[in-house]
């Protein structure tokens, strides 16, 4: 019972996480400079970030392992993709490593935890 419980706070923060993921990149995305590249790399990254969050919920609501390996499949490619267009914002000097760098890590403790249960599907 115990671990029932465990599992279920877990998830529940889990969810949380990247919804505020997703919250963190909208912001990112508001205070990108109007220029053409500038907005089109923001728009991916919006994609890509709001993505996670609402695949992650997809992901609680699996029908059955095979849904559920699949679900987390596309969560993990989504919030590496994230990860790449926060990576293509700083190294086209869009926007400075200082102001990216934790929802660059953010990014990647996402991409482990993931990662780690889609391995653990198996």
């Amino acid at each position: 019972m115990e671990k029932i419980i465990e599992k279920t706070i877990f998830v529940e923060e889990f969810k949380k996480r990247t919804k505020d993921f997703t919250l963190r990149n909208i912001k990112v995305f508001q205070s990108l400079p109007k220029t053409d590249e500038a907005q089109i790399i923001g728009k991916q990254l919006l994609r890509s970030a709001s993505s996670v969050g609402a695949n992650y919920r997809a992901v609680c609501r699996a029908r059955s392992k095979a849904e559920f390996y699949s679900k987390l499949s596309i969560t993990v490619e989504e919030a590496d993709e994230s990860l790449f267009w926060l990576e293509i914002l700083v190294e086209s000097n869009i926007l400075p490593l200082n102001k990216l760098a934790d929802l660059m890590n953010e990014a990647e403790e996402i991409i482990k935890v993931l990662s780690k249960a889609r391995k653990n599907t198996n």
